[in-house]
């Protein structure tokens, strides 16, 4: 109960708070308060409409980003031996799929394909895919069915994949797999999610007894100097920042709760 109370309370918050919608309705109250020539409304005006400039006129969402995205790195060397791979959910789209009858994926897509790609280089190694419903509400499908077709598809067999099908959360991805690939001691794992948020994975595995899981990041959005991506279009930049923020808040959020041993995870 006290689980699904703070699942409940964390997507609440970011609902009410994502910055783009905050900062839109800001705007909003302020420009009907300026129109109504009501003195306080050219702050909530000042503070919406400066997100956006800000966005617009600076690298910003690449500042939030980069730190995030070059926080971990691969190893130089690939392990000889890998005993299994995690995959975090995120890369699919259940609504999407439920309603065209075909395996859908996003912008994360990066996360499955790599996931094959570990899979025939290292034949011996265990495939986990960790995800279930992140909407409060829930989906007609989770994330693993849809992961289960998407690993056919790109031609796994059946029995080369764990499915775990009930986390909504990165913390649930990391107790609930690790019930599920019972790790060993000795063995060597990769980690795979898009590289701005392998900090707070790292973070969250670690703190559920993953031990010495290694980072495998993939879907990267900036490139190698705090400038690139510059040249994206307006809306990416937009959902480019808001998400490395809500990173910085769940990082912060599972520190304080105990679940993650650093506010920032290093390698």
């Amino acid at each position: 109960m006290i689980a699904d109370g703070l699942f409940l309370l964390s997507k609440l918050f970011w609902l009410l708070l994502r910055p783009n919608t905050l900062a839109l309705t800001l705007a909003t109250i302020g420009m009907l308060g300026l129109w109504r020539r009501r003195g306080w409304a050219r702050w909530p005006a000042l503070l919406g409409m400066g997100w956006f400039l800000l966005i617009a006129a600076t690298p910003l969402a690449t500042w939030l980003t980069w730190p995030l995205e070059n926080r971990f790195s691969r190893p130089s060397t690939p392990p000889a031996q890998v005993d299994g791979v995690v995959v975090l959910g995120g890369a699919v789209d259940q609504a999407l799929t439920h309603a065209r009858g075909l395996p859908s994926l996003n912008g994360a897509a990066e996360r499955m394909t790599e996931a094959v790609a570990l899979a025939w280089r290292y034949p011996a190694a265990r495939v986990v895919f960790t995800g279930g419903s992140p909407s409060p509400l829930g989906d007609a499908m989770t994330e693993a069915a849809v992961a289960a077709r998407v690993f056919s598809d790109l031609g796994l067999p059946p029995g080369r994949v764990l499915l775990e099908s009930q986390a909504r959360n990165t913390h649930e991805n990391a107790t609930l797999s690790r019930v599920i690939a019972a790790p060993r001691p000795g063995e060597t794992w990769l980690l795979i999610t898009s590289a701005s948020h392998m900090p707070r994975a790292m973070g969250v595995f670690r703190g559920a007894g993953w031990g010495e899981i290694i980072a495998w990041p993939v879907n990267y959005s900036t490139g190698v100097s705090h400038f690139s991506g510059y040249d994206m279009p307006f809306p990416a930049r937009l959902g480019q920042a808001e998400w490395a923020l809500r990173e910085y808040i769940g990082m912060a959020a599972y520190w304080l709760m105990g679940r993650s041993p650093a506010l920032f995870p290093a390698p």
